[in-house]
This record gives structure tokens, sequence and C-alpha cells, in this order.
């Protein structure tokens, strides 16, 4: 992925003021800011971003700061819901996303049963635009509060439960806006920089840009390789990702991304009747599957040399990585399995890879609907199985 800092306007190469607007023009990364990549400085994409800027001779921007996002469609696919579509983990993709496209709420949590105190938002940025109505209260042992609002708007509902006698509880929602806090993000580092900025001149764009702007590109980041990227997607099963990924299959547009994957499987003798695709990451209740169709898929993959190391690699590892750290941890499964989890709501599954123990190379797919049990007893029901399919 390629984003691109340009400016409008007139640049005097002698003053370094530049009598115009600065876009940054996304095309899609997901990677910007990511917690994934950028683990240590926070502001460490628009510091470069600024020291480059420095280097091109900016000393001032007279004009705005333009956080451009147009070149994706930004809707939430349409059949996700209520629950999901507030929280981190249902963050829209968008033609800019920054920082996962997420913000922070930090809570204070009292005795079991007592309400909680929201003590700041972060970025602090956000502070003066989202408008929280608190309703979470003390109890239990997970993070169980919930988002919801409209999601491309900054007043936002939180309900639910989280643990009692806590400090500093981080309770994660969906940024409506992360192409607006990119430009204010840049806008700081350049003042800290010594470029002259005004920082309410920030704004940003999801509509087609004007294509008779004429624009002078003064920088380009580029973001990690796709392998990269993919092995996060799986290994964290990073749902943002995921649907960046299929809506660069379609140039933007979701549901030609899905088309492009459905051609795909198609000219790789994959009987795509078995496939119904509604997202990218598996969190529309709508998107069906049979476990023949993952089965044969990952054939294809294993016996695909182009691809194959790469995609093991994004793998989780039984008793290891990810969401099968905890899977077959002590049993002969542990570091011999390689596989994806997926979970929402009365469904589970497990797809991957083993050698078992007869030295058998086995593709394998699992999905358990509808279940009457727990959450938690399905996922033993389903390491219980795993761990048989290794003795093989």
């Amino acid at each position: 992925f390629q984003t691109k800092l340009a400016y409008t306007g007139n640049l005097n190469k002698t003053t370094g003021v530049l009598d115009g607007d600065l876009y940054i023009i996304g095309s899609g990364d997901p990677t910007l800011q990511s917690e994934s990549f950028y683990k240590q400085d926070s502001n460490s994409v628009s510091e470069k971003w600024a020291k480059q800027l420095k280097l091109a001779g900016i000393n001032e921007i007279k004009g705005k700061i333009i956080g451009d996002a147009s070149c994706w469609e930004h809707a939430v696919p349409g059949n996700w819901i209520w629950a999901d579509i507030n929280n981190y983990f249902g963050a829209v993709p968008c033609g800019l996303s920054y920082m996962d496209n997420k913000f922070k709420v930090i809570f204070n949590s009292k005795e079991t049963g007592s309400s909680v105190d929201l003590v700041n938002i972060l970025p602090e940025s956000l502070n003066n635009r989202v408008k929280i109505k608190n309703k979470v209260i003390a109890k239990g042992t997970e993070d169980e509060a919930f988002v919801y609002g409209d999601p491309f708007g900054y007043e936002k509902y939180i309900a639910g439960k989280i643990p009692p006698n806590r400090t500093g509880f981080e309770v994660e929602a969906a940024n409506p806006d992360p192409a607006l806090l990119c430009a204010e993000q840049l806008g700081k580092a350049l003042i800290k920089n010594g470029i002259k900025f005004n920082l309410l001149n920030t704004l940003s764009n999801y509509e087609k840009r004007d294509t008779t702007i004429k624009l002078t590109t003064i920088h380009t980041h580029y973001s990690p390789s796709m392998e990269k990227i993919v092995q996060v997607t799986n290994i964290t099963s990073n749902n943002l990702f995921a649907e960046s990924l299929l809506r660069a299959l379609g140039n933007g547009n979701m549901s030609n991304g899905i088309e492009t994957i459905r051609k795909h499987f198609q000219s790789q003798g994959i009987d795509i009747n078995e496939l119904y695709m509604t997202d990218g990451s598996g969190l529309a209740r709508s998107n069906l599957v049979t476990t023949a169709f993952q089965g044969n898929l990952l054939a294809k993959v294993y016996a695909d040399n182009f691809i194959n190391k790469a995609f093991m690699n994004s793998l989780p590892v039984a008793g290891k990585q990810g969401s099968m750290t905890n899977i077959g941890k002590g049993t002969f499964i542990e570091n011999k399995m390689k596989a994806k989890t997926g979970y929402i709501n009365k469904a589970r599954g497990c797809t991957g890879y083993i050698t078992t123990k007869t030295g058998k190379e086995l593709a394998f797919s699992v999905l358990f609907n509808n279940y009457l049990c727990g959450a938690k007893e399905a996922k033993l029901k389903i390491e219980k199985f795993l761990i048989a399919l290794g003795e093989l």
C-alpha cells in the first residue's frame, strides 16, 4: 500500500511557505500507526512524515491538512449486527485507516455492583468530540462492556460489565473518523518539528476527490509487505486487516472484492457453491461455508509452492500463538498443528494443518454452529476433537 503526501497551491522554495493545502492520500493501508507494527512511539508515522516535509523545505503551511480517504467506499457491511459495529473488532475499514481505526475509553472500577468512572479517552484529542453515556458496572472477571451508537458519529453509549477494583481499564471503541485523526496527528507533529501550522485547519474527506485539483507529491509512505500483513491478520485475528484486504481486491469496493475471490476460487477448481461470503472477516452472521470447501481450499494452498510458505507462517501454532495459544498445550498437537480459529456468538470454527502421530499430513476443518452449551465448553469440545485428530 502507498500513502502519499501531496500539496496544492504554491510552495515558495525560498521561504518554505506552502500557500495551499496538504493532502494525506490514502490507498487503504490498514497498518498506518497500527499497534501491530508501531508499538513504541504513538506518533512515529506522523513524526516521520513531519521530518520528511521539513527536509523538503517546508517551514509553514498556510492551508489545511486533509486526511483523504476517498479512494475506497466508506460503508459498514450491511450484515454486521448492532452490537459489533461500534467496538474495536467491528471498526470499519476506510481509504485512510489510522491507529487501527479505534480509540480507547479508560475506566476506574470499585466494588462489585458499583458504577464505574470514566476517567479519560485516548488519543486525548478525541476528548473534545466524543460524548459518552456511561452505563458500565463493576462485575465479573472479563471485559463485557460494549459500545453502541452511530458508527460515523461521536455520541456513544457504553453498557455492560468490567472487572471490579481496576484502575486504567481500557475499553476499545471504533473511531468514527480515522482520517481526521491522522490529519490532526500530522499537524501536531509538524508543530513539534518547527513547522508553523494552525491545528484548527484539519479535516477529512471520504467523498470522491475533485480530479481537476492539481496535486504535487512530496513523499510516499510504503506499508509493510503483503506477507507481513497477512501474518498479522491471521495470528492476531485482526478483522480490520481482513476487511481491508478484501476491499483492496475490489479496488475499494467490498462486493467487487468478494466477486474477485469467488472467480479466483473457481479458477482453482474449488466448488464456490459451497461458499456464501458477505464480508472479509467473518463477523457477519450471514457468511456460509462448508467444511469440505475449507478443506479443499487448504489442500490447494498446501500444493501451491508460490504461496504455501507465506500462508503457513501466518497460521497460529497450537499451544504457542494467537487464538491457538491455549489449545492442545501439553499434548501431542502442541507445535505440530497450525490452524486458524474463529468465533462469534453460537458459532466456533478451527481450520488448518497437522502431521499426525503416524505421519499423516492432514488439512482439516471443524465448524460448530448453534450449540446449546456455553462458549468455553464449545471450545473445549473442539480441542478434544483436535487432540484426537493428532492421534490418527
